[in-house]
Order: C-alpha cells, then sequence, then structure tokens
C-alpha cells in the first residue's frame, strides 16, 4: 500500500509480477537450502560411517597384532616344549641302540629305529608348520632376483651326489627376472626342486625342466619332471597344508612344502598351479606381476 502510495499509481499486473517473482525466488531458495541440507546430512552421515569404519579397522589391527603376539608365544611353546621331549627320545633310542643293543633282539632293536624314526620325522614336522605360521608375517623385501642363477644354486645344493648328477638332468630355459623376495623365492625353488628329484627317484633317467615366460602382465616359471605324475582329479588338494597323494612309505615328506610355495606367490601377488598325468610327470607352476623395469 505504501508503495502504491508512492508510486502515485495502482497497477495490479505490475505488483502481481512482482510478487509472483518474489514467491518463485523464495520457492527456489528454499529448494537450494533443502538440498543443501539433505547433502550436509549425507556428509555428516558419510564422515560418520568413516569414522565407524576407521575405529573398526584400528580394532581389527590391534586384534591382529594382539593375535601375532599369540602366534609368536605358541611358536615359541611350540620350539621349546615340543622338540625337548622330542629330542629326548630319539637321544634316549639312540642310546640304547649303541649301549645296550646286546640285550635286545632284532624286533626290539627294529622297535627302537621306528621310534627314533617317527620322533625325527616329528620333529621336521614341526619345522615345517612353524616356518608355514611365520611366513604369514614374514616381510617381502622386493629386489631385482636372477631366478635361473637362483635355480641352478638350489639345485646343486639338493643334489651333490655324482651318481645323482649323473641321473638327473636340470635344463634351465631363458627365465625372466622378477621383483620378488631372493630369501623367499629360494624357499619356493627349494621346494618346487626337491618336490621334483623325489618323485622322479624311480626314473632310471630323470628330467626336471624349469622354463618361464611373461604372459599377460605376469612373470610365469613352470617346474615340469618325468616323474609319477598325479591324477588331476586331485590336483585341488596338492597346495594344502599336510596334503599328500602318495603314502609316506612310497615317497618321505610332510605335506607342507607345496603349501609355503602357494604362500610365498601369494604374498608376492601371484598364485600356483599344478598339472599332471599318472606316471606321466607333473608340472608346477606360479606367477608373479611382472614389474615391467625389472
Amino acid at each position: 500500500l505504501a508503495a502504491v502510495l508512492n508510486a502515485g499509481r495502482f497497477d495490479l499486473g505490475f505488483y502481481a509480477g512482482r510478487i509472483y517473482g518474489l514467491f518463485a525466488a523464495s520457492f527456489v531458495l528454499m529448494v537450494l537450502l533443502l538440498e543443501n541440507g539433505v547433502l550436509y546430512a549425507r556428509l555428516v552421515e558419510s564422515r560418520e560411517r568413516e569414522r565407524e569404519e576407521r575405529l573398526r579397522a584400528e580394532e581389527k589391527s590391534a586384534e591382529l597384532t594382539v593375535a601375532n603376539q599369540e602366534l609368536d608365544a605358541f611358536s615359541y611353546s611350540v620350539s621349546h616344549d615340543l622338540r625337548a621331549p622330542l629330542r629326548a627320545i630319539d637321544g634316549f633310542s639312540r642310546i640304547l641302540r649303541e649301549e645296550h643293543a646286546e640285550r635286545l633282539d632284532a624286533e626290539g632293536r627294529r622297535l627302537l629305529d621306528v621310534v627314533g624314526g617317527n620322533a625325527r620325522r616329528m620333529g621336521q614336522l614341526i619345522d615345517d608348520l612353524l616356518a608355514f605360521a611365520r611366513l604369514g608375517r614374514t616381510p617381502v623385501r622386493r629386489a631385482r632376483t636372477d631366478m635361473a642363477a637362483l635355480v641352478r644354486a638350489v639345485f646343486a645344493e639338493l643334489v651333490v651326489d655324482e651318481a645323482a648328477r649323473e641321473r638327473i638332468e636340470l635344463r634351465v630355459g631363458d627365465l625372466p627376472l622378477a621383483s620378488a623376495d631372493p630369501a623367499l623365492m629360494r624357499q619356493v625353488w627349494t621346494n618346487l626342486l626337491t618336490n621334483a628329484i623325489k618323485y622322479t627317484a624311480r626314473r632310471e633317467r630323470a628330467v626336471v625342466e624349469v622354463t618361464g615366460g611373461r604372459e599377460d602382465g605376469r612373470v610365469v616359471y613352470r617346474v615340469r619332471d618325468n616323474g609319477v605324475g598325479f591324477d588331476m582329479q586331485h590336483a585341488g588338494q596338492l597346495f594344502g597344508v599336510f596334503q599328500r597323494l602318495h603314502a609316506e612309505r612310497e615317497f618321505e615328506g610332510t605335506g607342507v612344502g607345496l603349501a609355503l610355495v602357494k604362500r610365498i606367490a601369494t604374498r608376492h601377488g601371484g598364485d600356483v598351479w599344478a598339472e599332471g598325468r599318472v606316471d606321466e610327470g607333473a608340472t608346477f607352476g606360479f606367477w608373479l606381476p611382472d614389474q615391467g623395469g625389472v
């Protein structure tokens, strides 16, 4: 009304347009305020969710730290409390065998040998189990690793007998370099080559062939042998802890070696596989991410 009096005119169309514009602007402003309120609420909710997730992650980290400490304590307990009686069993059985053998008949001596052998196998089993448990916490220290040189060095350590060197032929192809932990890779090759040597023991002429290459952003390595092989329907069991496809009386071992290979490969971001045929040999392979400029 004051505007009408001051303007000295009364134009409904003029003022209706102004009022409509004011309402429209107010409506848009309210919509924007509501949208901003919703966005702010979502932001607060998102930050609260992130905070909760961070707290959960910190709790998980604390739990993992405690679990690792408990594992360390368990490892010490196993290495000390279990090994001590095993050493005693093995030691006393040796004393009986060496100093009191004349009091025992052939069956008694055989049973003593069984006791000592089982004690030593149990000790090896404990060592392998501890190595597998500790591997999950071992930091991976990557370096430029010459896999071909490592294969030859490990083979030379495993096959020291001249007759065995003549019987087992090692063929090493052009293996790509890897960005990997050299110490852990030595464990991988030790287990894979030990496996190949063990399962070709019945061959008059054993052939162990190590090949490799680059495939789809990966560096791939294979160990092929002409040993006893295996049935592919059991391939999924090969890399499990304590999994064996052959009886211990046929081939010695604890069933941990290939599980170590798998764990080391996965720690490097890779994986493992196996192929074989009964009495026609086997191929065990693993791959690692290709770091390109290695």
